[in-house]
C-alpha cells in the first residue's frame, strides 16, 4: 500500500512523463486577438452576470466596470464585484483549465481589496459569491467561495466551498476530463 505522498509523486511523474512524450498540443484561435495559440485559453467572463442582466440605461447610469472591478449602485442597494481566477484540475492531462470569473464581495471586503490593489505584499482571504453562469452547469452564480489574494498583484484565486452541494463543486474537487475541457473551450467561442 502506497502512502499519500508516494501516490502524489507517482501521479506527478506520470503527468511529467505524459507531457514530455506528448506530441499533440491543442491549438486554439483566440477570440480576442485572433492569434493561434498552443495552449488552452482561459475561459474568461467580461463582467459579472448581474451587470449583463442590467438594461442598457442602468449599465450607463448605475454601473461602473473595468477589467478588475465592478460596482452597481442604485438608491437603495449596492453590489460590489472583483475579477479572479478559478483553476480547474484536469484528470487526464498535466495542464489545468483556468476561468476568469467575477465574485461579489461585501462593501467592506471590496473597499479593502480596492485599497490594497497595488500592494504587492497584500495577502488575505475574503468571502464571496461566484457571479458568473458556467455554461455546463445551472445556477453557478450563487456558489460560496473564498477569494484568496496573491502576492505580486496577481488576480486572486477563487476557491469554491467544498461543503456546498452543486455539480460544479463536485467537478471542481474531483477534476474534469481533457475531453470536457475541449468542449468547454469550443462552447465559449
Amino acid at each position: 500500500m502506497s502512502s499519500p505522498l508516494q501516490t502524489r509523486v507517482k501521479k506527478l511523474l506520470h503527468m511529467f512523463w505524459n507531457k514530455k512524450n506528448s506530441t499533440k498540443v491543442p491549438k486554439f484561435t483566440c477570440s480576442s486577438c485572433g492569434e493561434l495559440h498552443e495552449q488552452w485559453p482561459a475561459l474568461a467572463f467580461d463582467a459579472p452576470i448581474h451587470y449583463f442582466n442590467l438594461p442598457e440605461e442602468h449599465k450607463e447610469n448605475a454601473a461602473q466596470i473595468d477589467a478588475d472591478f465592478c460596482k452597481i449602485q442604485f438608491r437603495d442597494s449596492q453590489q460590489f464585484f472583483i475579477r479572479g481566477v478559478l483553476i480547474q484540475e484536469v484528470t487526464d492531462a498535466c495542464d489545468h483549465l483556468e476561468y476568469g470569473v467575477w465574485v461579489s464581495l461585501s462593501e467592506k471586503s471590496f473597499l479593502n481589496y480596492y485599497e490594497n490593489f497595488r500592494n504587492e505584499g497584500h495577502e488575505t482571504v475574503y468571502f464571496g459569491w461566484l457571479s458568473n453562469e458556467i455554461a455546463e452547469y445551472q445556477n453557478t452564480s450563487a456558489i460560496p467561495c473564498n477569494v484568496v489574494t496573491q502576492l505580486g498583484n496577481k488576480r486572486p484565486h477563487i476557491i469554491p466551498h467544498q461543503s456546498f452541494e452543486h455539480p460544479f463543486i463536485h467537478d471542481y474537487y474531483n477534476g474534469i476530463s481533457k475531453q470536457e475541457v475541449l468542449q468547454r473551450i469550443q462552447g465559449m467561442r
